[in-house]
């Protein structure tokens, strides 16, 4: 009933920057926190940055100051531009959204892969 799509990943050279973007669409009256995840190959899946409803935001230590996560609450849709990217944010990124009206739920797209080259 909730469809969560990821999109805007690609292929960047270090240094470069891209913008993910994250729609999320069904039957939703209320979404809570939005986030960003990643998971590299053989790594568990990490916290990038949220975003509560209220607009206040959480980063990992290793993007702070180069990503910025920003969202539309009007269109249920949760943005993350990259800047001054590195090899090390080669990745899967995922997208959450936390659901709570008409029914309670974290739902999760089906990923976008950002890959940096050196």
């Amino acid at each position: 009933q909730v469809q969560v799509v990821e999109s805007g990943g690609g292929l960047v050279q270090a240094g470069g920057s891209l913008r993910l973007s994250c729609a999320a669409s069904g039957r939703i009256f209320k979404i809570n926190d939005m986030g960003w995840y990643r998971q590299g190959p053989g790594n568990q899946r990490e916290l990038v940055a949220l975003i509560s409803s209220t607009g206040d935001t959480n980063y990992a230590d290793s993007v702070k100051g180069r990503f910025t996560i920003s969202r539309d609450n009007a269109k249920n849709t949760v943005y993350l531009k990259m800047n001054s990217l590195k090899a090390e944010d080669t990745s899967v990124y995922y997208c959450q959204a936390h659901v709570t009206l008409p029914t309670w739920g974290h739902y999760w797209g089906q990923g976008t892969q950002v890959t940096v080259s050196s």
